[in-house]
Order: C-alpha cells, then sequence, then structure tokens
C-alpha cells in the first residue's frame, strides 16, 4: 500500500510537469506563428512588372500596329467606294439637269401659244370625250417617256389639280409640258441633293482613313527602336569580323 501512494505521488508530478512543458511549447509556437510579419522584399531585390517586360511591350507593339494597319486598309477601301457612289450622284445630276433643261425649253416654246385665245369648237358630248381621251394619251405616253411621274399620272385621270378635260387640247398640251418640266425640276434638285450628301459621306470617309493611315504609320514607326539595336549589333558584328578577316598582317 505505501508502494504504491509511493509511486503515485511520484510519477502523477512529473507527468504533470512533462504536460505543461509541452503545453507551453506549442502555444510559444503558435504565438511566433501567428505573430510572424509577411517577408517584405528586399530593398535591392528588384519586383518584375510583367507589363515592363521587353518581349511582352514588343508584342503588343506589334499586335497594335497590326490592328491599325487592318483598319486603315478598312477604312481606304470604304473611302474609294464613298467617292465612286459620289462620282455616280454627279453623273446623275448631270442627267438631271440636261432633263430639266431640255424641258424647260420645251415649255418656253407655249409661253406666247398660251397667250393666244384657244381655238372654237362645237361643245359637244363628243368633242369633250375626244378632249379627255387626247389628254389620257397624251399623259400617258409622257409617263412611258419618263417625263410624268406617276403621281401626277393619277392626277391627271382623277381630274385634280387643275387637269381639266373639258379644256381645249392646245391648253392641255401646255399645261402637259409645264408638268413636265416642274417634274423634270423637282428630279433635278433631288439629284443635288443626294449629290451633296454623297459628298459629305466621302469627305467623312476620306478624312477617317487620312487618320487612320497616320497612326498605322505612327505604329510602325514605334516598332523600328524596338528593331534598330538588334540590328546595329549585327551590323557592327559584321563589320568588326571583317575587319578582322581582311586585316594585313605585320611586318617585322
Amino acid at each position: 500500500m505505501n508502494t504504491v501512494l509511493y509511486q503515485f505521488l511520484v510519477e502523477v508530478p512529473t507527468a504533470a510537469a512533462i504536460w505543461s512543458a509541452l503545453l507551453v511549447l506549442a502555444l510559444t509556437v503558435l504565438t511566433v506563428l501567428v505573430a510572424r510579419p509577411e517577408r517584405d522584399p528586399a530593398p535591392d531585390e528588384p519586383v518584375v512588372d510583367p507589363a515592363a517586360d521587353p518581349a511582352t511591350e514588343l508584342a503588343d507593339l506589334r499586335r497594335y500596329a497590326e490592328e491599325v494597319a487592318v483598319a486603315a486598309a478598312g477604312a481606304a477601301q470604304t473611302a474609294r467606294r464613298r467617292r465612286d457612289a459620289w462620282l455616280a450622284t454627279q453623273e446623275e445630276v448631270d442627267r438631271a439637269w440636261t432633263a430639266y433643261d431640255e424641258a424647260e425649253t420645251a415649255a418656253r416654246r407655249f409661253t406666247g401659244a398660251a397667250a393666244l385665245p384657244a381655238p372654237r369648237t362645237p361643245r359637244t358630248p363628243a368633242e369633250y370625250a375626244g378632249r379627255e381621251r387626247w389628254l389620257h394619251q397624251a399623259a400617258v405616253a409622257a409617263h412611258w417617256r419618263g417625263e410624268l411621274p406617276v403621281e401626277r399620272l393619277r392626277d391627271v385621270f382623277a381630274h385634280r389639280d387643275g387637269w381639266d378635260p373639258r379644256r381645249h387640247p392646245v391648253e392641255q398640251e401646255v399645261l402637259l409640258a409645264r408638268a413636265v418640266r416642274d417634274g423634270r425640276r423637282d428630279a433635278y434638285r433631288a439629284a443635288a441633293g443626294r449629290e451633296r450628301s454623297a459628298w459629305r459621306d466621302a469627305e467623312l470617309a476620306a478624312e477617317a482613313a487620312r487618320a487612320l493611315a497616320v497612326e498605322a504609320y505612327a505604329a510602325a514607326e514605334r516598332l523600328r527602336p524596338a528593331r534598330l539595336p538588334a540590328q546595329r549589333t549585327a551590323t557592327a558584328t559584321a563589320r568588326t569580323a571583317l575587319a578582322a578577316r581582311w586585316r594585313p598582317a605585320r611586318v617585322g
């Protein structure tokens, strides 16, 4: 009984001391790990910036130069198409003006005739039917020749806007000539408006093409400094090797 009690009294404090030591050691290690500051880079240690890599920068410049060159080529094609469209509208304006001038000349020939009184004819139903038939036939013929738009042809058949089939054919011819002249004048004005719009589009496209061409040239120029050192080094090496190859031997 005394032996067991002695062992208990001796071994329990020893075990308690061991566990206490281990606990203190674990707490110390944990405290060091938690309180350990992050490792700051040394003052002399270089910090690598991916954007500052010469190879990466050169690749970015080359990629940008290629994209700008493609955009400049597309803008040049667009400018050529817009210029061709503008030249086409110029030809359209010239044709419209020629047609209007001819219609104006034809209508001017009736200026003196309009002041003369209309010939007297018997006002019978047959006469009015003949006048209406002549007006419709003349209007349709002018429409097929491209002189009278379809809107004015509808007015003729509906007897609107001054188209009275009871008038004498001489009066109807004067009105028809004036209608043709007015239609040609409206067509000329519309063609001139399209020409001005096409000219503005061509100018804007040409300006955009010029700006992109300048930017493409500048981007290509920015690539040259990256290539020149290597070219100069290779040239200098070649010259040194050539000089060493052809160096004369010393005499004496």
